[in-house]
């Protein structure tokens, strides 16, 4: 289904190139190959010279499949132009094979489920030692690719007159020089904010119950995970629509 954005809204992307901008994934590969087939039949049936897939972070927790979501686009990437963005949650799952004692944080975000989909039992309430041999026991079931993945994501991607950010950015700061910890967790000071960002933000990490078309950013994070629905925002030219 294709639903079109206010006329009102700015911005274009450059002549011969279409980005499809998706949303959240946390570990729904089901919803993740439901869109993909999506956006191949749109590509089959609309060919373009340049189409570019920008997934905005949080691939892993919470869902069932983080595993699965992670080998999709793994794969998917040796076929297509992919730019793949870091979000919080693949933060945590680097640091918790640096630091164990993260593992308490980690759970309360849905990190056992990354864990299980790896193989993995870890208990609720693991003290230190536990904590260690699990970050180990996950070191060694983290595949080559996988840990490759998630150690090269960059943090945003720029596109004509559209910055593809996880999170979002701290207003009065230029583009350029944002802090690693606003792109990827920056919330009120960002969402209330009404000013103009040089380039209109799209992003993710805060679930609203339908994506949020504001004159300074796009939020399409739909919450994935718990309402399976996974959005996908697509820029050609001075077009933008869902599919």
């Amino acid at each position: 289904m294709w639903k079109s954005l206010d006329a009102k809204i700015c911005g274009q992307v450059p002549e011969g190139v279409r980005v499809y901008a998706i949303g959240d994934v946390h570990g729904r590969a089901d919803l993740l190959d439901r869109l993909l087939a999506r956006i191949d039949t749109h590509l089959a049936n609309t060919p373009i010279r340049k189409a570019v897939e920008v997934y905005l972070g949080d691939y892993v927790d919470r869902g069932p499949g983080s595993r699965e979501v992670i080998d999709r686009l793994s794969v998917r990437r040796r076929s297509h132009s992919l730019i793949c963005l870091k979000g919080n949650h693949e933060a945590f799952v680097t640091g918790f094979i640096n630091d164990p004692t993260m593992l308490a944080n980690w759970q309360q975000v849905g990190g056992l489920a990354t864990l299980s989909s790896y193989g993995l039992k870890p208990p609720i309430n693991a003290n230190k030692r536990e904590q260690i041999e699990i970050a180990k026991a996950f070191s060694r079931a983290l595949p080559d690719e996988h840990r490759r993945f998630l150690v090269g994501l960059p943090l945003s991607y720029t596109c004509g007159d559209f910055f593809f950010v996880h999170a979002g950015v701290r207003p009065g700061v230029a583009l350029p020089e944002q802090r690693e910890e606003d792109l990827l967790w920056i919330r009120d000071d960002f969402l209330l904010s009404e000013i103009r960002f040089n380039k209109i933000i799209v992003h993710g990490h805060t679930p609203v119950p339908a994506p949020d078309v504001r004159s300074n950013r796009i939020n399409i994070d739909t919450g994935a995970y718990a309402t399976g629905q996974l959005t996908c925002l697509v820029i050609e030219g001075d077009e933008k629509f869902f599919i």
